[in-house]
């Protein structure tokens, strides 16, 4: 099973993107599902989170801002960002994890022009 990340692109700041995430297969037991991102020369960091009953998380450069949610039924996550900022320019990368094993997606690019 292979995670498949969309929707990056080039933007202006002040623009939306909205990222998804979809399974080739199914995961069964799914507990979370989240987004980060890595920018160049920096270390990979949390975006935000999603439990199976709903909570959510978020970094605190992207609250307000951002909001995550799923479809369960297709092991989906979305990323819905809105007043997008040129540090908010990176690699952004979908994670969903079960009891037995935490899948990475390959990455969508995402970068906001000034």
């Amino acid at each position: 099973v292979q995670l498949q990340a969309s929707g990056g692109g080039l933007v202006q700041a002040g623009g939306s993107l909205r990222l998804s995430c979809a399974a080739s297969g199914s995961i069964f037991g799914i507990n979370i599902m989240g987004w980060y991102r890595q920018a160049p020369g920096k270390q990979r960091e949390l975006v935000a989170t999603i439990t199976k009953g709903g909570s959510t998380n978020y970094g605190d450069s992207v609250k307000g801002r951002f909001t995550i949610s799923t479809d369960n039924a297709k092991n989906t996550v979305f990323l819905q960002m809105n007043a997008l900022r040129p540090e908010d320019t990176a690699v952004y990368y979908c994670k969903q994890v079960n009891s037995y094993r935490t899948y990475w997606g390959q990455g969508t690019l995402v970068t906001v022009s000034s």
